[in-house]
């Protein structure tokens, strides 16, 4: 716990969740269904920004001897990124997002705007709730960077299912384990572009994933 609670990683921790409550600014605005006011849900996100993001500055380095941030770029790696990034986003695109746009609408952006909007909290806030954070407070309790990873995306399948457990219609089975498979898959795949890439690979990697939405957005318009 001593690498949490340094001066270093709480000035870095609070910046990053600030850029992170002010990205997702736009998204919340959009955010038609919720109660609460927006300065309320921002205060929510900067603080819980400060711990989660004091868990990545923490404990990633220390723990996998590699930064949170690479800025030296591997070709081949980004290359490796972009091929699967594109391929995941083609599948999803023909294959699952007409069953679950029917399904999930509000997960879709209904226009530009709420993608534009979208997508930085998406970036910002999505990731870091369900890869970096988890894995790096994985990692300090196993020590093991591929159990940690294995975990990160058993959490993100198991967020799925109860997802989907609380629609009023019930999934096809073999709707189901599409998903599933496709959530773990995407999810080791994310952990793997984040120990070899640092964030930035796994924000490169959501955005290709997210730009599939832009087929579907310009073609309706």
């Amino acid at each position: 716990m001593r690498y949490l609670f340094q001066t270093r990683v709480l000035q870095q921790s609070a910046t990053a969740a600030a850029v992170t409550a002010l990205v997702c600014y736009p998204r919340l605005l959009l955010w038609r269904e919720t109660p609460l006011p927006v300065w309320y849900l921002e205060t929510a996100i900067f603080l819980c920004g400060i711990l989660l993001w004091g868990f990545v500055f923490a404990w990633h380095t220390p723990y996998t001897g590699r930064p949170v941030f690479v800025l030296k770029l591997k070709p081949r790696l980004w290359l490796a990124a972009t091929v699967a990034g594109v391929i995941a986003a083609l599948v999803c695109h023909f294959w699952l997002d007409p069953v679950l746009r029917t399904r999930f609408p509000k997960e879709y952006p209904e226009d530009l705007t709420h993608w534009l909007a979208a997508v930085p909290f998406i970036l910002s806030l999505n990731q870091l709730l369900l890869i970096l954070a988890p894995f790096d407070w994985l990692l300090r309790l196993v020590h093991k960077p591929w159990l940690a990873a294995a975990l990160t995306a058993i959490l993100g399948v198991a967020l799925m299912a109860s997802k989907i457990s609380t629609l009023a219609a019930p999934v096809p089975p073999g709707l189901f384990l599409a998903l599933m498979a496709i959530k773990l898959a995407g999810g080791l795949l994310a952990v793997f572009f984040y120990l070899r890439g640092g964030v930035l690979l796994v924000w490169w990697w959501a955005l290709l994933l997210e730009s599939r939405h832009l087929f579907y957005l310009l073609a309706g318009t």
